[in-house]
């Protein structure tokens, strides 16, 4: 048995978390953290998860609850894994987070699209960035994972063969892509709220969004990013666009760099959020316009699932010399 600590338990990724792991072959959650649920049963926050969590509270976190522990993953709000990650490397206890807060390489980058200075700049070069299909070998020799954002997720998977490959050209991409709300974490929020999303679909973060930063780090390349908001639950469809090359086929080019990918599927036909809905799957696929002179790519993943949860613990899984895929799917829920 892994003994393994959530910190963010009480959230929607948390409650995915707690989900996964209990299917999971290895890994036990065994100390739940969630400030303002604190106190509180697993099974009143999250209702579906009673059969498995009933009697479970969750904690609010200190130092001494890292005692006995062998894997910690954090889900929490942007800015707190900054005060707790010196806490966590220094004990050695393999650390996933979610957070953003050590996705990128330098502190300059971090200040620019944050908007202040970076609280422990120090650590930043001890996560390494946290996509498995293009970061394997440094995740499985790591002791630290900042596991990537969901939009950038999606839109790394469907370029970054495309990039690498040089069928397009890396400094004029634009990224469109749609969430489900769930994205926006579990507080109300106006913005969020049924009367405000239903039968609504919108644009939001307009030229700052901060997963423009990874989706240029990870491409190497120059990015125009829009999120947009979708009124659905989970889910996440990125569409991608770039000028070709003329340097090969694209589909082809996705078909080849995910051949052997357990999670990742290039398909002929154009993916829907629903065929990844509840799983850690990425279905994608891509074009070549040949009026345009331009490559459309496509990519949908679960904004929970490979966007979040799922990814956490298929990184956990290399870092602890795990099967990879260990209590996890690429089959989504459908219908």
């Amino acid at each position: 048995m892994i003994r393994t600590a959530i910190l963010g338990a009480s959230g929607y990724v948390g409650g995915e978390l707690l989900r996964l792991i209990a299917a999971h072959p290895r890994l036990r959650a065994t100390k739940l953290f969630g400030e303002s649920k604190a106190g509180r049963t697993v099974a009143e926050v999250h209702p579906h998860l009673a059969p498995v969590y009933a009697d479970t509270t969750f904690g609010r976190f200190d130092e001494a609850a890292l005692e006995d522990v062998d894997l910690v993953f954090a889900a929490l709000p942007h800015g707190h894994s900054q005060a707790l990650a010196a806490t966590i490397l220094a004990r050695g206890i393999p650390f996933v987070d979610l957070g953003a807060d050590f996705r990128l390489d330098d502190a300059a980058t971090y200040e620019r699209w944050y908007g202040h200075a970076h609280e422990a700049p120090d650590l930043l070069g001890e996560f390494v960035y946290g996509i498995p299909e293009i970061n394997r070998v440094a995740i499985r020799g790591s002791k630290a994972v900042a596991a990537a954002g969901c939009y950038a997720t999606a839109a790394i998977l469907a370029l970054k063969p495309l990039v690498d490959a040089n069928i397009v050209d890396s400094k004029d991409i634009i990224v469109d892509a749609a969430s489900g709300v769930s994205g926006a974490g579990r507080e109300a929020k106006e913005a969020t709220g049924f009367s405000t999303v239903d039968g609504s679909f919108a644009a939001y973060g307009l030229l700052s969004h901060r997963h423009t930063a990874e989706m240029e780090m990870a491409l190497e390349a120059r990015v125009l990013f829009t999120p947009h908001l979708v009124p659905m639950t989970r889910g996440i469809l990125a569409t991608c666009y770039a000028e070709a090359t003329g340097a090969g086929d694209p589909l082809e080019a996705l078909k080849a760099a995910y051949a052997d990918e357990r999670f990742v599927h290039a398909t002929d036909a154009a993916p829907a959020t629903k065929w990844v809905s509840g799983s850690n799957g990425v279905q994608l696929t891509a074009r070549y316009d040949d009026r345009t002179g331009k490559v459309l790519a496509l990519s949908a993943i679960d904004n929970l699932g490979k966007g979040a949860a799922g990814q956490m613990i298929q990184c956990a899984n290399l870092m602890l010399g795990l099967d990879e895929a260990a209590g996890l799917t690429a089959c989504g829920v459908y219908p």
